[in-house]
């Protein structure tokens, strides 16, 4: 995808494009980014700690180093979704209920490119609320759930869900502890969210 390979290209040649885009005149459209960036700017600017994966090979590797850096390795993890519980299960994960958990290890429907938020529903959460799940949040979801913005994967949920709607859907935005001056997030409940972004186009 073309972040990645804008992570890894030259300095200068980043430099290059800043002047040319320096250049444009006041009037110009602004230069549109792709999801995939756009997504990853957001994502961050939010609090979002992001881990790209090329295979799931990666995806153990960068959970085991999540789980050492925070001192998670001997501590419970909640999974609701059994699929999800099944494909982690080589990775010896310590399983608890949810009132015992450390962290919680779990999907989502779409990433929102426009604000970096994780579009969630009943299929991740149940009907609870999001602050009835553990602080610490681990999220493994694929490229290609990055959509522009909520109405696109809303309608998404909507076409892979055609028989049964699930329903509490809402999104994940703040990743870190809101400023009790913007009012905008305060008393959002606050996650501290890694994801294992996996390379699936």
């Amino acid at each position: 995808m073309s972040l990645f390979r804008n992570i890894f290209r030259s300095k200068s040649e980043k430099e290059k494009e800043e002047i040319k885009s320096n250049e444009r005149g006041k009037y110009m459209p602004q230069v549109k980014l792709p999801i995939d960036e756009s997504f990853t700017i957001n994502f961050k600017t939010n609090g979002g700690k992001f881990l790209y994966c090329e295979n799931l090979d990666e995806v153990f590797d960068n959970l085991f180093l999540i789980l050492k850096e925070n001192d998670w390795e001997e501590k419970p993890v909640f999974f609701y979704d059994d699929n999800l519980k099944e494909r982690f299960k080589s990775c010896n994960l310590k399983i608890g209920g949810l009132n015992e958990a450390n962290y919680f290890i779990t999907t989502c429907e779409n990433l929102i490119a426009d604000d970096g938020s994780l579009l969630i529903s009943s299929n991740q959460i149940a009907e609870k609320k999001l602050n009835e799940f553990p602080s610490h949040l681990i999220v493994f979801a694929t490229t290609s759930q990055i959509v522009t913005n909520i109405g696109e994967g809303l309608r998404e949920i909507k076409s892979k869900n055609a028989q049964k709607i699930p329903t509490n859907i809402t999104t994940i935005k703040h990743f870190k502890q809101a400023d009790e001056k913007d009012f905008l997030s305060y008393g959002s409940p606050s996650k501290n969210l890694y994801l294992l972004l996996l390379e699936d186009l």
